[in-house]
């Protein structure tokens, strides 16, 4: 007599706990409960409130900084663990510390590698990402990886937009491999910011490759972070002749003075995912949820079924 497999269930770490809600809603279920208890000097300890024994669970929660974030994640993991879960994803829409994918400079860590060993050590056994920052961080896992793509849920947005003249844009050279995907499948010219830093987050110059005048440009990039080069990417387009400039960029850390930046720049609008909770509202700023495709994919996870189909670019 066979046994039928116990249906899965949704969980979420306390920073995407709303994007969670979304994901389980489309999947067609209800988000399981997490209790997490706090301690008065910061350290805190989730607990499952259900049994989760023999199942398979999601576990969501994107890992952006701080630390606590990671850190919640890796407990949950580990209390599914000890639960006796029978197979366990960790849903990070957005992979923290993936920019420190190699070593760029001596005596430095290779941050994405590590994450990937925690995970692992406290009981992941599948990963679930879209538009990882370097996609040869799948490699670090020993595990099955499930690498999305934001070009999923942005392309449907691209062509609603009914614009012509067309042109894709990278804000960097590290990012021309996605522009010019986007390009391949919109039939669309490329442009390329070329940029020098002095250091992190600080941009020395910037020069285009390519010509933008009367042209409806689309940067497309996985982050932004203090907002700098896409600002500035955006205004050198539009002193260039460029009709209009919006950007696409599936995580939007946007610290520091970032909204300040984007809505005092000459860009259009910010289209963006919720792979990471705003922390405020801006007119400029626009977000496609990726909740119907996680909660797909999740489904064909479970129903041991291809999920190549997804793959756009």
């Amino acid at each position: 007599m066979s046994i039928s497999p116990l249906a899965p269930k949704v969980f979420a770490c306390s920073q995407s706990i709303d994007l969670a809600k979304n994901i389980a809603k489309h999947y067609g279920t209800e988000l399981g409960k997490i209790n997490v208890s706090r301690f008065s000097d910061g350290e805190f300890q989730p607990a499952f409130k259900e049994s989760v024994r023999g199942r398979r669970v999601f576990i969501v929660g994107s890992t952006f900084p701080d630390a606590d974030n990671l850190m919640e994640m890796l407990l949950i993991l580990d209390a599914a663990k000890r639960a006796s879960a029978r197979h366990i994803t960790a849903v990070m829409p957005y992979f923290g510390w993936a920019r420190q994918d190699r070593k760029d400079q001596p005596r430095v860590a290779i941050g994405a590698k590590l994450v990937a060993n925690l995970l692992q050590t406290a009981g992941a056994t599948r990963i679930m990402t879209m538009d990882l920052h370097a996609d040869q961080i799948q490699g670090f896992f020993e595990k099955p990886v499930d690498h999305l793509y934001g070009s999923t849920i942005f392309l449907p947005y691209i062509n609603g937009l009914k614009l012509d003249n067309i042109t894709m844009a990278s804000p960097d050279m590290g990012g021309s491999k996605r522009a010019y995907a986007y390009s391949k499948y919109l039939q669309s010219e490329v442009v390329i910011c070329y940029k020098q830093r002095l250091k992190a987050n600080v941009i020395d110059t910037m020069e285009l490759i390519g010509a933008v005048e009367g042209k409806h440009v689309i940067l497309v990039d996985d982050m932004v972070d203090t907002g700098g080069t896409l600002v500035k990417a955006a205004n050198l387009m539009m002193d260039r002749g460029a009709l209009s400039v919006r950007a696409i960029i599936t995580h939007a850390l946007l610290s520091g003075n970032a909204y300040e930046k984007i809505e005092n720049s000459k860009l259009l609008e910010l289209v963006v995912s919720d792979s990471i909770p705003l922390k405020r509202k801006s007119s400029k700023i626009k977000v496609v949820t990726c909740a119907p495709l996680f909660a797909d994919i999740m489904h064909k996870v479970q129903d041991n079924k291809s999920i190549s189909d997804h793959f756009l670019l």
